[in-house]
């Protein structure tokens, strides 16, 4: 009896049986005898749980010669455990061995599925250009705001036309000199000529004069181009945008100098239609048929959100060789723009689908399995029997799995409750839109 307890007074106890310490609040829950078993009281127990956490055996050991000392009764180890033994419960069988496996089945049929490829592209114009000035001078204004989208013909700057407007007078004043002295040799060809005839004047003074007529009418033609020089320049003294787009960031704000050599002022891309490169490995060249795209190719663009953009693309330009550094192919795809949505230098995702010439199938990623030799799947003979396939896999659409090779139609391929199949197993097919069976193979509702 433990120090410190009254006679007569109920002691917490924890019963030991077997190879288990049962608590008193399920004692009456246990079944057999309790001479079976030791009764150990609380305080006790609780010291012996120190010595438990080095060894269980020895803490088994030291209650029971604890209770023989107390004058407790102790059962026999040997017809413990005999007695354990006869009441263990023997095993059975499980549905994965002595049963049907339940899995769901999808019976497979060809299909046509597209080819489907993915890559990063990147947005330019269909149209860049480089404006620049082509007189050189001061900048007086710029004329469009920076970013906007400008009408072909617009104003973008102004140069100094001080200049050009000069240099334009100039021109004409000389042109108006040409003209006079064209005048002039005129009238001295004409008097000669009569002169010449009445034989008053030698020929040689004659044909002198028509030469000068000549010589001056060649005059007024080079006055009059650089009549037409200076009109063009002082025009260029307004620069127009030559296409309709999107302007760049200015380049020269006002009162810079420009010159020829040095005059860039801004860009300009035209966006609507907008191109997108892109390039394919070689590898992924060769899934598609003839290994090249067609016009037939179906090009959409996705956006850096996930959306996809409304309108599909067309391919515009492909490579006609690899490039050695990369092993890639360029391509090139055009999509309309009439919204202004996709920009220069946008990264977008490009999806390629191409149909291909052959039907294949589609299997959930799920039920495809893989080992040293490839890809396999389980499918079902006429007596429910699993049985390994060997399949030739492509991309993935979603989420299935395309079959190239291997499956024919009518196959019956497992989709769940694959670590339990093996070559030969039974298996208790289930509907591929039925709920999904349980791993241990019991059915809904079972015990």
């Amino acid at each position: 009896m433990p120090a410190g307890s009254r006679p007569g007074t109920p002691q917490p106890a924890f019963f030991i049986g077997g190879d288990r310490i049962i608590p008193p609040s399920r004692v009456h829950l246990d079944a057999g005898p309790v001479a079976n078993r030791a009764i150990i009281p609380m305080p006790h127990l609780r010291r012996m749980s120190i010595r438990m956490s080095f060894a269980m055996p020895v803490a088994l050991l030291s209650a029971a010669l604890f209770l023989g000392g107390c004058g407790g009764e102790t059962p026999a180890p040997k017809a413990a455990d005999a007695k354990a033994g006869a009441k263990a419960p023997e095993s059975k069988a499980g549905p994965g061995q002595g049963g049907p496996v339940p899995a769901r089945v999808l019976e497979v049929s060809p299909q046509r599925v597209p080819i489907r490829l993915e890559s990063v592209g990147q947005v330019e114009g269909s149209r860049e250009v480089e404006v620049r000035a082509r007189v050189g001078g001061i900048v007086l204004k710029r004329l469009y705001n920076e970013g906007e989208i400008v009408k072909a013909g617009a104003p973008l700057f102004q140069i100094d036309p001080a200049p050009f407007e000069i240099a334009l007078a100039q021109t004409k004043a000389q042109l108006a000199q040409e003209r006079a002295r064209n005048e002039q040799s005129r009238r001295e060809s004409v008097r000669l000529k009569e002169l010449a005839a009445q034989k008053a004047i030698s020929q040689r003074e004659y044909d002198d004069a028509a030469s000068n007529l000549k010589l001056s009418e060649a005059s007024i033609q080079v006055a009059e181009a650089r009549v037409s020089e200076a009109e063009l320049n002082l025009s260029y003294t307004r620069v127009n945008a030559p296409l309709t787009g999107v302007t760049g960031r200015a380049q020269r704000s006002e009162g810079s100098l420009v010159s020829t050599t040095d005059s860039l002022l801004t860009t300009i891309s035209q966006i609507d239609p907008v191109w997108t490169r892109f390039a394919l490995s070689e590898p992924e060249v060769s899934k598609l048929p003839g290994g090249r795209l067609g016009g037939d190719a179906e090009i959409r663009l996705i956006l850096g959100d996930g959306s996809r953009f409304p309108t599909r693309g067309k391919i515009n330009f492909s490579a006609s060789q690899v490039d050695a550094r990369l092993g890639t192919r360029q391509m090139r795809a055009e999509f309309e723009n009439s919204g202004g949505r996709l920009l220069p230098g946008q990264f977008v995702r490009i999806e390629v689908s191409v149909n291909r010439t052959q039907p294949a199938f589609l299997v959930p990623q799920a039920a495809v399995l893989q080992n040293e030799k490839g890809h396999f799947v389980f499918t079902l003979n006429g007596e429910n029997k699993a049985a390994v396939n060997p399949i030739a896999v492509g991309e993935w659409v979603g989420e299935d799995w395309t079959v190239l090779s291997g499956l024919k139609s009518g196959d019956r391929v497992v989709l769940d409750n694959l670590f339990k199949m093996q070559p030969g197993v039974a298996v208790q097919p289930l509907a591929a839109d039925a709920a999904k069976p349980p791993a241990d193979g019991k059915q809904a509702g079972g015990k």
